[in-house]
Formats: C-alpha cells, sequence, structure tokens
C-alpha cells in the first residue's frame, strides 16, 4: 500500500477459548476500529508469531493504526499473553495491547472504584484497611477485584463455596501473580457463611448470573457491614437487598442503618466506559501502550471520581 494513502485501523482479537466474545468485538467497532479479526483456540506458545505477524506486514505507519486484544477466560493467562506480546515487539515495529479476559478487568475495576466512591461518599472512608469478603471470588472478577482491593490495602478474603482448599488455592496463585496478600476462606456451609460475615465490612458478590450468595437471613450476621456490591445482573439477587439499579442506595435489611448498595447496571454502566476509553486510547494514542488490569483501575477510579488516570 502507497505510504500516502490512509491505512484503516485493524485489531486482531485472540483468545484461548472457541469463541471471540460478541461485547468486545461490539466495543472494538464501537470505539473506531475498522477491520476486526478473531483468532480463537489461542495459546500461550502462539501469541508471539501472531503479534510478529501483525507488526512486521504493515510498516511504520501502519502499526500505529494497529491493534491486539487478548480475550479468554483465564485472567493469569490473559496476563501472560499480555506480557509475551509486549516483549514480541520490535521497535520501532510496535503495537498497542489491550487485556480484558471475560470482561474481568473492567468489570472487576467499575466494581472496586464505585466501592471506593461510596466508602468515600458515604462513611468518609478508604478501602484500604476495610475487610473485604469477595463472594464467587475464585471466579475471574472475584481474583482480579481481590488484587485491586488488596493493592489498596484492604484486607481480602477469596470466598469459595466448594471448600477451603480451592479458596487458599486460588488465594495463593493471586498472591503470587499479582505480588499481593489475600487469604482463602471457605462458605460452603452457613455457619461459614456467617463467621465470615460477622467481621466484614465490604462485601463484593462475584459469583455466577443468577445465583444467590447471601441471603436476608444471612445479611443479619453482617454487623459491620458498609457497602455491598453484587456483579449479578440475572435474578435472583446475588446479595439479598441489592438491586440492580442500586448506586450508593441504603441496604433494606441491613444491620447498619447507614449500609450502602451498589448493583449490577450502576457496575457495568462504568464498566462499559473504561473498556470504551481503554479502545480508544490504544487507537489514538499516538504511540505504544499495554493495558491490563492496572490502567482498567486507573481508568474506573477517574471515571468515578476517586483517583487515577484522566
Amino acid at each position: 500500500m502507497p505510504e500516502n494513502t490512509e491505512r484503516p485501523y485493524i485489531l486482531h482479537m485472540l483468545t484461548a477459548t472457541p469463541q471471540m466474545s460478541p461485547f468486545d468485538v461490539n466495543m472494538a467497532a464501537d470505539a473506531g476500529y475498522q477491520v476486526i479479526v478473531p483468532y480463537c483456540n489461542v495459546g500461550a506458545e502462539h501469541v508471539v508469531t501472531l503479534t510478529q505477524d501483525a507488526i512486521f506486514s504493515r510498516g511504520p505507519k501502519g502499526v500505529s493504526r494497529t491493534g491486539i486484544f487478548i480475550g479468554g477466560r483465564d485472567v493469569m493467562l490473559a496476563a501472560d499473553m499480555l506480557d509475551t506480546a509486549r516483549h514480541a515487539m520490535v521497535p520501532p515495529f510496535e503495537v498497542s495491547v489491550f487485556a480484558d479476559p471475560s470482561g474481568s478487568y473492567t468489570t472487576a475495576a467499575a466494581l472496586v472504584a464505585l466501592v471506593e466512591k461510596h466508602l468515600k461518599d458515604g462513611h468518609n472512608a478508604d478501602l484500604g484497611g476495610k475487610r473485604v469478603l469477595i463472594l464467587g471470588g475464585t471466579g475471574a472478577v472475584g481474583r482480579v477485584a481481590a488484587a485491586m482491593a488488596a493493592s489498596l490495602g484492604a484486607q481480602v478474603l477469596i470466598a469459595s463455596h466448594s471448600d477451603i482448599a480451592r479458596a487458599t488455592q486460588v488465594s495463593d496463585e493471586v498472591n503470587r501473580r499479582f505480588d499481593i496478600a489475600t487469604t482463602g476462606v471457605s462458605v460452603r456451609t452457613p455457619d461459614d457463611l456467617h463467621r465470615a460475615l460477622s467481621t466484614a465490612e465490604v462485601v463484593m458478590a462475584t459469583a455466577v448470573a443468577g445465583v444467590q450468595v447471601m441471603s436476608a437471613a444471612d445479611l443479619s450476621h453482617a454487623k459491620h457491614l458498609l457497602v455491598a456490591a453484587d456483579v449479578n445482573a440475572v435474578p435472583p439477587e446475588g446479595i439479598a437487598g441489592v438491586h440492580v439499579m442500586d448506586d450508593g442506595k441504603p441496604l433494606a435489611g441491613a444491620v447498619r442503618q447507614d449500609a450502602l448498595s451498589i448493583g449490577a447496571l450502576a457496575i457495568g454502566n462504568v464498566k462499559y466506559q473504561v473498556e470504551h476509553r481503554l479502545f480508544v486510547r490504544m487507537r489514538t494514542g499516538g504511540k505504544p501502550v499495554y493495558l491490563g488490569f492496572p490502567e482498567a483501575f486507573d481508568e474506573a477510579r477517574a471515571i468515578t471520581g476517586v483517583g487515577g488516570a484522566g
């Protein structure tokens, strides 16, 4: 292609799963990418070749209009693939890369940033030092939310409804990968859950859609609860009393009258803005950027007004 011809914006979308998420494809198109190509069943061993095929085929001007997105379901694998793609670049042949497996980076960023906002607005408190219980914490969003909250100094419990071995395994994996400190806890029985709730100041529900992980009866054991947030938009509520539209409303049935609730649509609104902004930043920034969960969290904090990048 002649150098004076405007080149299309191309996005190569990599996923280890059999399909790329239609949500992410739509988001990329709405952010201005003109050619969007999904690559499915991509293993970590394929990333270097795919990256270098993308950077060497367009010339220095073309790479500025080229990007790579990493999806999938495994937050650890996506983080590793992002690092691998970055190290595969050969400047000046270098393109931007954005990872957001299962939307977990941007969803967790929105979740934790909104918790921060409502702790500040409703309780004049920071997340640092708070006792945070993440129900469904062994999933993709729970792991990333744990890393974000712990990075701010929260005392994070990653809860599993299966057993303590599963919770401890995930906690250890997250701690090693992201150099943080979390603790695994089992909430397999009602007594286990009530013990965990008895000291929690923040509860985040990140379990699969349509599963209630905290009932109205369970809520009575959360005597120190300040904020409850739930990413589940499918009935029943993941946390009883937390409605999908809630954005800092008083939590019905809570022991503390000043306990606040954050619902899935409030979280989703911020998540959407974060993902859109990161796609646009990757396409228009003028120089290569590498966007993982720390950058997603910075963007969410900027949106909610609690800090981070502008």
